[in-house]
């Protein structure tokens, strides 16, 4: 089983939200058996924050084999399908942080502000180490709202030719292109030439 020392030396650091993320894939993975070795689990999320590294390393589902689909929503909250049926789960966090000192409060705004003293990274270090123990130790209740549902199945991840843009001459995947005059253009040129 994939631990969480594997998904921090994937994302390079231990966080709160990578500690959701791992919570998250776990549970997963509990309801719906083994990581993903093809596209047979598909993770929909919508949010693209340091959870998302774990969920691609606990369950497999990755963006370059097509079965992470990121919704931009800004939301806590993970879907996942289990292919080929329909069942879903639907995992949102509410989860709240244990309250902050003053202090600690203090330290982060000097952060947030730029300050990178040796004081303030530790406090931060600190604070963000205790969040990541509070994630990895809480229960699963009190850390998600989970909704067995049915979901629409994604289409499997299609492979398409690539072509070369007639302007920059980069490859681009065949339905990105946009037709210009006469000529193929990947995305970013059309929009120069728009």
């Amino acid at each position: 089983m994939t631990t969480f020392e594997d998904v921090i030396r994937f994302h390079g650091h231990a966080c709160p939200g990578l500690a959701l993320g791992y919570r998250v894939s776990a549970l997963v993975l509990r309801e719906f058996g083994p990581r993903s070795e093809d596209e047979e689990l598909v993770a929909v999320v919508e949010n693209n924050s340091c959870a998302v590294d774990a969920v691609q390393v606990m369950t497999g589902c990755t963006f370059g084999k097509g079965n992470l689909i990121f919704r931009d929503y800004g939301k806590q909250v993970y879907t996942f399908i289990r292919r080929p049926s329909a069942e879903a789960l639907r995992i949102s966090v509410k989860w709240s942080p244990p309250a902050e000192t003053e202090e600690e409060q203090r330290m982060w705004r000097r952060y947030s502000s730029g300050e990178r003293s040796e004081e303030v990274l530790k406090a931060v270090h600190d604070r963000k180490a205790r969040k990541t123990e509070a994630v990895l130790n809480a229960a699963d209740s009190d850390l998600f709202e989970v909704k067995r549902t049915e979901a629409d199945i994604p289409e499997v991840a299609r492979i398409y030719p690539s072509i070369r843009c007639d302007v920059c001459g980069e490859k681009v995947m065949e339905p990105k292109t946009r037709r210009r005059g006469g000529e193929t253009l990947c995305i970013p040129c059309a929009e120069r030439s728009g």
